[in-house]
């Protein structure tokens, strides 16, 4: 495992919370940062899974968005609880105003925005994600974009995710947080 980063001098006191639409690179992104701080790491989507005993796309089928979104809310506001960690959510989490007033007030918000061609590249490799079941993603994401890059905006950090090494996304948020008065 990486050292915690030495430039920061300790790692932050709150969680760090990635937010941003699907194949920005939160879960990859956040595990590397996390490694990189010393903190654990938890992907807020497979946390659902755990607590629901099944897949997102079968919460979606089977109680909607709108029950998914309450259950997922939920899970953050455990997962925010307790020793600072970094976690990753899914791209619809930040939309649902509780969650989001409370990632805001209690956490460290991260934006990792992506253009719109390399998201839809990255989520075009697996089939996973509810909202893309036979749908073309790039349209999709360029809607998706428009409703949501707005909301995204309100996060305290606002980090490019380029077609590069993850690596490199990783290094641009942890020089904002050693920015980040103590």
């Amino acid at each position: 495992m990486n050292r915690p980063a030495s430039r920061l001098g300790s790692p932050p006191d709150r969680p760090i919370v990635l937010v941003g639409l699907m194949g920005a690179g939160k879960s990859t992104v956040g595990r590397r940062l996390a490694a990189r701080l010393g903190l654990p790491f938890v992907d807020s989507d497979e946390e659902i899974e755990k607590a629901a005993a099944s897949s997102i796309t079968d919460m979606f089928d089977r109680f909607g968005e709108d029950s998914f979104r309450d259950g997922e809310r939920r899970v953050i506001a455990r997962l925010i609880d307790g020793p600072p960690k970094v976690i990753a959510t899914g791209g619809g989490a930040f939309m649902n105003d509780e969650t989001r007033a409370l990632i805001l007030e209690r956490c460290i918000a991260i934006w990792l925005d992506a253009d719109i061609e390399t998201l839809a590249m990255r989520v075009s490799r697996r089939d996973h994600r509810p909202l893309l079941q036979g749908r073309d993603p790039l349209p999709l994401l360029r809607e998706m974009a428009v409703r949501r890059n707005p909301v995204y905006a309100e996060a305290h950090h606002h980090i490019r995710s380029q077609p590069a090494p993850h690596d490199r996304t990783v290094e641009r948020i942890l020089a904002v947080l050693a920015e980040r008065p103590a």
